[in-house]
């Protein structure tokens, strides 16, 4: 279950206390869900009764407990709890999770990708100078990941543009390709971009390295694990509570990066993926004289679903995610 999917749930979950009587409010258009905040519990947490409680001119926490109470009747949903005045957090049940991986690994590098943006026709005026296309490039394989397409023209100084980052200081070709998109979209558009060698290092230091590292290594697991005789399967798996929650908002990643036009969300995201997987990786293949067990397989599994959706968000930024590094 992914955030956006959890948006929906407890939207329904609001109209459903309306539709019986127990809240009289208007069922807002979306509900917002992000991790919890400090205090809180669970997977993901939600305002949405903090947002409602003036309409309902009722406490936030009385209206917190009457949509936690049709969040508990949901499958998938494996824990409701309210906390910080009327915050509802909650947490996906371990099935759904599973859900999650097994969809991970059916979709592959398309994973995320959805029809937000289906026909739609993003026109974007673009100043010659590199990072402001080699952005645009970036915005319009994302948009087409969304279902839109992007057209691209470019102006001459000083006129309008729909995309102005901050300019490349030097000419970042030779970083090479791939550290120099990395290079000129990791960056805020406000942000003035790094051309130098520390896009080249390889060390934990370099996000991009940590990122195509992180995939290279999932790609490893699952070779050596092949020679060992087993594959992935999706169980149920301990030490998976940071990245899980991860893998599931990237979809929503995707659909906020082609909205807003910012590539940058995607790096970022990406390196937060990299950065959950690394400690997994270590324990996917069995040690010593130890059989390969379901544990191993399962996280196996999880490893391979990070690796996709590494490999995936690479791709969408222009950037090569090698199986050897």
């Amino acid at each position: 279950m992914t955030p956006v999917e959890l948006s929906r749930t407890v939207l329904h979950a609001v109209r459903r206390a309306v539709e019986d009587g127990e809240l009289s409010v208007t069922v807002p258009e979306r509900a917002v869900v992000t991790a919890p905040g400090p205090g809180g519990r669970g997977d993901y947490a939600t305002n949405i009764a903090l947002r409602l409680a003036r309409d309902a001119q009722q406490p936030a926490t009385r209206v917190a407990d009457v949509v936690g109470g049709y969040l508990r009747r949901v499958e998938g949903i494996g824990g409701v709890w309210v906390t910080g005045g009327g915050f509802i957090n909650l947490q996906v049940a371990a099935d759904a999770h599973l859900g999650l991986v097994r969809r991970i690994l059916a979709e592959g590098q398309r994973y995320g990708y959805s029809l937000a943006l289906h026909q739609q026709v993003v026109e974007l005026l673009v100043p010659r100078e590199v990072r402001a296309e080699v952005v645009a490039g970036a915005v319009a394989r994302i948009v087409a990941s969304q279902g839109g397409d992007v057209r691209i023209r470019c102006v001459a100084h000083g006129e309008p543009a729909d995309l102005r980052p901050v300019p490349a200081p030097d000419d970042p070709a030779p970083l090479g390709h791939d550290a120099a998109q990395w290079a000129l979209l990791h960056p805020a558009p406000h942000d003035r971009p790094r051309i130098t060698a520390d896009h080249l290092v390889q060390r934990e230091q370099n996000p991009l390295f940590r990122v195509r590292y992180a995939h290279a290594r999932t790609r490893a697991a699952r070779r050596n694990a092949a020679d060992l005789g087993f594959g992935p399967e999706a169980h149920a798996v301990s030490g998976s509570d940071t990245l899980l929650p991860l893998l599931a908002d990237y979809p929503r990643v995707l659909t906020a990066a082609a909205t807003h036009r910012a590539p940058d969300r995607l790096a970022r995201h990406l390196v937060t993926v990299a950065d959950a997987v690394l400690p997994l990786l270590p324990t996917v293949l069995p040690r010593g004289a130890e059989k390969p067990s379901a544990a191993h397989r399962a996280r196996l599994a999880l490893a391979e679903a990070a690796g996709a959706v590494l490999a995936g968000g690479l791709s969408l930024l222009g950037i090569d995610a090698p199986d050897h590094l």
